[in-house]
Order: structure tokens, then C-alpha cells, then sequence
């Protein structure tokens, strides 16, 4: 699989993130991690904090919308891998961020923004394991 390396989209798209999140901060005084977001969503406890963490879902899902109506075409996704492994992929993960007590936007942005040790931490080892795992699937087996 050959990957395109684009440095000024995603130094664009990183600058929107950090953007959401010192926002999110600054004018609702919540920290902008995507999986508390969703887990905020299917559950039902505070109705206003509930309609914010749909709208945020929803801004998310908007993006490819946003670049159909600006660009007249939607990105071009390809995933290389079945259903079966995106679901066991999201269940780990989703493991991992209750273990972990955060996902990588929460702990990456928000959590390195405010000098958080546990943040640093966690951010370090998500990327331990990326790169491991790019390199054992990559290089070693050959996927």
C-alpha cells in the first residue's frame, strides 16, 4: 500500500483540531476528546451536555459534506482492510481508551496543551505503538 504524504493538508487539518479544541475550552469549558464525545452521546444523562457532544459528532461527520459543496467532489477513501478488522480495531481501541483513561485527541491535544503528565504519558505510548505496529505490519509480515 503506498501512502501520499500531504504537509500542507495536514498541517491544515491539525490547525482546525487544535482550533476545535481551544473553542471547545474556551467557550463551553470542555476538553475535546472524540471518544468521550461519542460515549457522551449514547448516553442520555444531561440533555444540554448531550445536544453538545451530538453537535460536535455532527460538525465531525460534516467535513466531507462541507468539501462536496466547496469542491464538488468527496475524498477519496480507500480502506485496505475488511469490516471485520475495522470492528476488532474499534473494540480494541475502545478497550484501551477506558484502560487508558482518554483517546489520542484527548490526551495528544487537549491533555499535552494543559501539561499533563498522565497526557504525555499516554500520548508517548500511543505513538510507541503505532510506529511498532506500522513496522511489524508493514515490514515484517508484509501487509
Amino acid at each position: 500500500m503506498i501512502t501520499d504524504f500531504t504537509p500542507w493538508q495536514s498541517l491544515g487539518g491539525g490547525a482546525l483540531i487544535g482550533l476545535a479544541a481551544v473553542l471547545l475550552m474556551a467557550l463551553h469549558g470542555r476538553i475535546l476528546g472524540a471518544t468521550g464525545i461519542l460515549g457522551g452521546v449514547l448516553r442520555f444523562a444531561d440533555m444540554d451536555d448531550w445536544r453538545l457532544k451530538a453537535a460536535l459528532l455532527v460538525g465531525m461527520a460534516m467535513g466531507p459534506l462541507v468539501l462536496l459543496a466547496l469542491t464538488g467532489q468527496t475524498p477519496a477513501v480507500e480502506i485496505p482492510i475488511s469490516t471485520l478488522a475495522i470492528v476488532l480495531g474499534g473494540v480494541v481501541v475502545g478497550v484501551g481508551v477506558s484502560y487508558g483513561g482518554g483517546c489520542t485527541s484527548g490526551h495528544g491535544v487537549c491533555g499535552n496543551a494543559r501539561f499533563s503528565r498522565r497526557s504525555l504519558v499516554a500520548t508517548v505510548t500511543f505513538m510507541v505503538t503505532a510506529f511498532a505496529t506500522v513496522y511489524l505490519t508493514r515490514h515484517v509480515m508484509g501487509v
